[in-house]
């Protein structure tokens, strides 16, 4: 070391180690090489995603060219419509929907002269296009909306929120009401089932329903019972040999299972026999005093038997197993002056009185009270139950008849006996099929209508309006 040169000192010496190890610390970075394994799988997942995207490519061009490409079937039907060269433009197709083909007059005469020319024709004008409408009224296509608050229809509301009702929801809830008050849909009123029977009915048959109008003659089927021939018959005594009435007989029936006839009249008394047609015997004698008979009839059950007077508000009853007379002074809500007619459904629960102003009240034949009250127009002259007791027909003086649903008490319908000039009396056969209406003695007649035919107007009218 030379003399007078200085010493470097520890400072200088870390100042040198930091101004070499600067290069590593404060300079640009680096990259790091990647491994050899990790590169090739990333080429090789790229690789892969671009085969894949040319696969699904592919594959999509298929499925184009399939839907594009159109089948035999398809090409043939191409062909019949728009004839035979497909490779036209839009607006040829066009031109040859909206305008018919011209021919020439060569070919119109050989239309004329070919006996087929009327298909050809036909064909021809299958293919023109219909017309459209010059306008289109918007109120034909809107759904008229009917008020269901009205009066005759709130019994068809379901719930307070159904204050409108469309036609179409409205004529639906009328066939259900229909069918639930006749029980189902009407072989007359199934449409499908008619046109059913009218394709394998022959020209020979007769209609079941024309058949009442078109002859006369007996009704009644043949009795299996009673043998064919002259029947022998011979005088018995009268029933009522051991007690005869000392006024006018007002009723004479038979009791429903026993053999035993009752009469009551204007003598104020009820008698049962016994019928042997020998010597009838009388079994009981009741007499209600003060009390003229104008009606008597035994119960279903034939244990009791009710009796209405001439002029009284009241009826009796006879118990015949314990031999009480029960009289029933008044029925609640009955307001009449009198009560005379009167009669029993088949099934022995209801009571129907007829009252005067063309009332009609149901009662219960149990407790003997008041059910129901019905009207009619005008006075109601004679009244009968069908005989499932599900309803009721009801003879006004003025020749119409109403049917009445005993369950909810409504009109089901109402038509005009023609010809009626005062009704009398009314009956329905046993298989509900006719209904008998009587005239007055003037007229002379029994005027027979068929239930179907019945039935068949109903379904027309049939509404609380037509009651």
């Amino acid at each position: 070391m030379r003399a007078g040169a200085a010493r470097p000192g520890p400072g200088a010496a870390g100042r040198r180690r930091r101004s070499m190890r600067a290069p590593s610390g404060h300079g640009k970075a680096v990259k790091q090489p990647q491994p050899p394994v990790q590169a090739a799988e990333a080429a090789a997942a790229k690789r892969a995603a671009r085969k894949q995207a040319a696969e699904e490519a592919a594959r999509r061009a298929r499925h184009l060219e399939a839907i594009s490409r159109a089948s035999g079937a398809e090409r043939e039907l191409e062909e019949l419509v728009f004839g035979e060269s497909l490779d036209v433009e839009e607006d040829e197709l066009l031109q040859c929907l909206a305008s018919p083909p011209r021919l020439n007059a060569a070919e119109r005469d050989v239309l004329q002269k070919d006996s087929s020319g009327l298909e050809v024709e036909n064909e021809a004008k299958g293919k023109f296009v219909s017309k459209k409408p010059a306008w289109v009224d918007e109120d034909d296509e809107a759904e008229e909306d009917v008020d269901m608050t009205h009066r005759y229809r709130k019994d068809f509301m379901k719930s307070d929120a159904e204050k409108t009702l469309t036609k179409k929801k409205l004529k639906r809830r009328l066939e259900e009401q229909f069918q639930r008050a006749m029980g189902g849909v009407p072989a007359w009123a199934d449409l499908e089932n008619q046109k059913k029977s009218k394709k394998t009915a022959s020209d020979s048959d007769t209609d079941e329903d024309d058949d009442l109008l078109c002859r006369t003659g007996n009704y009644i089927s043949t009795s299996e019972s009673l043998p064919r021939g002259i029947l022998k018959m011979s005088t018995c005594l009268p029933a009522n040999q051991e007690r005869f009435a000392e006024g006018k007989l007002a009723t004479v029936q038979f009791h429903p299972s026993a053999q035993v006839v009752m009469t009551a009249g204007q003598d104020r008394s009820v008698s049962l026999f016994q019928v042997d047609g020998i010597r009838n015997p009388r079994i009981q004698s009741i007499y209600l005093e003060s009390f003229p008979i104008y009606k008597a009839c035994f119960s279903v059950d034939g244990e009791q038997v009710i009796a209405t007077g001439t002029h009284h508000r009241m009826f009796f009853v006879y118990d015949m197993m314990s031999g009480r007379i029960i009289p029933v002074q008044k029925v609640r809500g009955v307001e009449e002056r009198f009560l005379r007619s009167f009669e029993l459904s088949p099934d022995g629960s209801f009571m129907l009185l007829t009252g005067t102003s063309g009332y009609l009240h149901l009662l219960s034949m149990k407790t003997k009270e008041l059910i129901s009250t019905m009207k009619v127009n005008g006075r109601c002259t004679a009244s009968a139950f069908t005989p499932d007791s599900s309803k009721i027909y009801s003879y006004s003086k003025e020749g119409e008849v109403f049917i009445w649903d005993v369950r909810s008490r409504k009109c089901l319908h109402k038509f005009e006996d023609e010809g009626s000039l005062e009704g009398k009396c009314i009956a329905v056969s046993r298989n509900n099929q006719y209904v008998a209406c009587g005239l007055a003695p003037e007229d002379s007649m029994l005027a027979f209508e068929k239930m179907p035919q019945v039935k068949a107007t109903s379904l027309k009218g049939f509404s609380k309006s037509s009651c």
